[in-house]
């Protein structure tokens, strides 16, 4: 037999338990959350309270101590039970923070950032609002929906977790979402109603495993922007069950808990371990005077379930404050069960008592209080969820088996080795080995020592590093020593020849400098010991010519012949200009460019207008010179972008054009059904016959079925495509308009004596003046209304999300609630 269940008093069984009440036993409960969590250290709950403001304020009854972190209550004796009264009337609790005229800001900043900053580092996390019906639970937890500035815990929560995960580039973080509601001990999910969800078959349950608790049958939604997180969690708040009493005109009839669940994955480590976490953010139903609520009907049974679930929740918290209970009763209702690894579990565990602060509620002020007092004496172990990727892991374990077996043959066939060390080398390390290398191949040392397998590949390693220098050091000695011809360029050799510096033979021909002998066989035209005219070498001479040319493509150094040995090797003057035509004529140049000068010459700037003008003028002609190659790529990703969505916008209709004929084609089939129901079902061997017309409406229900499926796949890859266009969009965009800042300044605002000092090499760069930001972009209509929202709402750029996700909502209801008002028309 148990006693009756009041609001706000805790109910104690008397006798035997329920038959459907089992109880955990507590030296089991700690494994609740994984045995691959990383042991932490207990703490104990913070505890919260929340004074609802009121102009009717007991100040006589409920004081604040000085660190404000204390509540004192008295209450006046009452002199009608005589002179002899010990009735207590001075209580006082210790908490972690009062917050009294606290703004929504102030409240989630000391109760619940630190919870959910180490959430990203891979600990567990829950914040909870409990307290009296109307005290303000559902305002701390969501806060007002209408207003970016009211806004509660949940959605600031979700906002520092997508700003940390930009903080945190080097790791790869999803992010999902769940909401649980719990009305008359029945689990439900908020989100079912979404398309792509839909009601479940069969109801849900708690399941427990050695990683905790989870619900069966709820749906996790994965979510990659800010703005999606809102939209489920808006789509959820209009799910919520409430009712209206005396105390309360949006009385919440259900518990709810709303999860978010991170999986985080290092991008620069090849780690098989990675973390995972959930930040629990629960909101309770407030318990229920029925004296002063007045309820009656569906009211009056939800507030039954509501009252005796909290009770139940106050017995399990005084077990778990209790060290010397072996039993835990999580099990006597589905929100202990539910927060079974949230309550004295692996989690940081975060309570917000919401009180009012009138003298007429002052009694359930008293009971919440103590119930705060209750949750302070329970203690948690919060550690970090590790968990290991199972095939990297077994990946780097075979590597390593491979490596190990090598370096164990390796040491078994040597002898008289000393210590061998089997870890990867440092850099430190692989300079030394270089070093050995270099002078083994310089002779200054006799032989390089083996130690162990990865020394010796790094060895070979380092033989194949400086072969490559060496190579390279070579050839461009000889680029700077002489000058080379392709030898598949047969114009330059024709024209070498017939400039009589090649015989027919490949042979080169020398020519004497006055003092000594070039190298080679000299003309008949020279006589010995006359000095030629011109003193300008061959090497000058194809430098000339490919400047005529122009770039050539590059070679290597195989394919070139060497032309000039000596550099006092000279041609004759006669031949320069037949050298330059015949080269000039042999590789069709279609133009002739002016051979460039030694001598520097000035740049040649155009004419500065006396007055500047207009920015949108000047950025037309900033698109079509200077910024043309930003501006081309700016328009291909734009017609990217928009090629993009107009796809999805024909797959969206596809999908629903699918849609509609997946329900005619049910209707047609459930009807062929009962038609064969009426008309009497004939079986051959246990199989049911049906005709030709319903099997093939089972094909076409199934073709269907599957089309939907391969174009809502489509549908989410383009979405993916669209939100990757329009970042580069962004990036183009910005690029483009710092460009023509600085080219606007640069030809226009700058005076002219100070443009000598923005030149190359002076300390003064491009861009250091500032300028007015211009939106003179082809932005679509899109564009102008995002940037419209940023500089109009007055919370900035960071409320966008949060109204976007909130008019999409309203939008998707208003007309969910007009098509049903249409269909229920043309019923009647």
């Amino acid at each position: 037999m148990a006693t009756v269940y009041t609001a706000g008093r805790l109910a104690v069984q008397i006798g035997a338990p329920s038959s459907r009440c089992s109880y955990s036993d507590r030296s089991l409960y700690p494994s609740a959350a994984g045995s691959r969590a990383r042991m932490g250290t207990r703490k104990k709950v913070q505890a919260f309270v929340r004074v609802k403001p009121t102009d009717d304020f007991a100040h006589e009854m409920i004081k604040y101590g000085e660190d404000n972190k204390s509540i004192d209550i008295h209450l006046k004796k009452d002199t009608r039970r005589g002179v002899v009264n010990n009735t207590q009337t001075d209580w006082s609790f210790k908490l972690d923070g009062v917050l009294h005229d606290a703004s929504q800001d102030l409240v989630y900043e000391t109760v619940a950032r630190d919870a959910v900053s180490q959430a990203l580092d891979g600990y567990n996390g829950t914040i909870m609002c409990y307290g009296q019906t109307g005290a303000g639970k559902t305002y701390t937890m969501t806060g007002a929906t209408e207003n970016y500035k009211h806004r509660g815990i949940l959605p600031r929560a979700l906002q520092q977790v997508f700003r940390m995960i930009e903080e945190r580039p080097t790791h790869a973080i999803t992010v999902r979402v769940s909401y649980l509601e719990i009305y008359n001990e029945s689990l439900f999910d908020l989100l079912s109603t979404l398309p792509y969800v839909g009601p479940s078959v069969t109801p849900m349950t708690i399941v427990e495993n050695p990683q905790g608790v989870f619900i069966k049958g709820l749906s996790v939604h994965l979510t990659s922007q800010e703005e999606d997180a809102f939209s489920l969690l808006f789509e959820g708040e209009t799910n919520r069950i409430i009712a209206s009493h005396t105390m309360n005109k949006n009385s919440s009839r259900s518990h709810c808990i709303f999860t978010i669940y991170m999986e985080a994955h290092s991008r620069t480590l090849s780690d098989e371990k990675y973390i995972t976490s959930k930040i629990n953010l629960v909101d309770l139903a407030g318990s229920e005077r029925l004296g002063k609520t007045g309820s009656e009907g569906r009211v009056l049974k939800e507030a039954t379930y509501i009252n005796k679930s909290l009770s139940f929740l106050e017995q399990a918290i005084i077990a778990l404050g209790d060290q010397k209970r072996d039993h835990i009763p999580f099990r006597q209702c589905k929100l202990t069960h539910a927060l079974k690894d949230s309550l004295g579990g692996n989690c940081n565990m975060v309570l917000v008592t919401n009180i009012y602060g009138e003298a007429a509620q002052l009694e359930e002020t008293l009971s919440s209080l103590r119930f705060a007092s209750r949750m302070k004496l329970v203690t948690t172990e919060p550690a970090i969820n590790e968990k290991y990727n199972a095939e990297r892991m077994v990946k780097n374990l075979e590597k390593e088996l491979a490596l190990l077996k090598q370096e164990l043959a390796i040491h078994d066939s040597l002898s008289n080795r000393t210590l061998v060390n089997y870890d990867p080398m440092d850099e430190i390390q692989i300079a030394e080995i270089n070093s050995q290398v270099r002078r083994y191949l310089e002779g200054t040392l006799d032989e390089i020592d083996i130690i162990n397998l990865r020394q010796i590949q790094e060895v070979f390693n380092q033989f194949r590093v400086v072969l490559s220098q060496q190579e390279q050091e070579v050839e461009s000695a000889l680029r700077r020593k002489y000058t080379l011809i392709d030898k598949n360029d047969f114009a330059a050799i024709s024209a070498v020849q017939k400039a009589g510096l090649m015989d027919a033979e490949g042979h080169l021909v020398g020519e004497p400098d006055g003092q000594s002998f070039g190298l080679g066989v000299a003309p008949f035209s020279v006589k010995p010991g006359k000095k030629p005219r011109s003193k300008k070498t061959l090497k000058e001479q194809f430098s000339i010519s490919a400047r005529k040319e122009g770039a050539s493509s590059p070679v290597s150094g195989k394919d070139f012949e060497v032309v000039s040995i000596s550099k006092t090797q000279l041609v004759p003057s006669s031949k320069d200009g037949d050298i330059k035509d015949m080269l000039s004529r042999d590789r069709e140049t279609s133009s002739i460019e002016p051979v460039p000068s030694d001598s520097p010459k000035e740049e040649v700037r155009p004419t500065r207008p006396s007055t500047p003008p207009s920015k949108p003028v000047a950025f037309e002609e900033f698109k079509n010179e200077r910024g043309s190659e930003i501006n081309r790529i700016f328009k291909e990703n734009k017609s990217i972008l928009n090629e993009r969505r107009k796809r999805a916008s024909e797959t969206t209709q596809r999908i629903n054009a699918i849609k509609q004929e997946i329900d005619v084609t049910k209707e047609a089939l459930n009807f062929q059904k009962s038609l064969r129901e009426k008309q009497g079902e004939y079986e051959n061997k246990g199989l049911m016959i049906i005709d030709e017309e319903e099997f093939l409406l089972i094909l076409k229900l199934k073709d269907l079925k599957k089309q939907y499926r391969n174009e809502y796949q489509e549908l989410r890859d383009l979405r993916a495509e669209m939100q990757y266009c329009q970042r580069l969009v962004d990036q183009c965009r910005n690029r483009l308009l710092m460009e023509f800042d600085i080219w606007y300044n640069e030809s226009f605002v700058i005076p002219e004596d100070i443009q000598a000092a923005l030149k190359l090499g002076s300390s003064i760069r491009p861009g250091m003046v500032p300028v007015s930001r211009i939106v003179s972009l082809g932005e679509d209509d899109q564009d102008r209304f995002s940037q419209l929202q940023q500089t109009v709402l007055p919370e900035g750029p960071d409320s966008i999300s949060f109204y976007n996700a909130k008019v999409k909502t309203e939008q998707k209801h208003s007309y969910m609630k007009t098509m049903t008002g249409l269909q229920q028309s043309h019923r009647k």
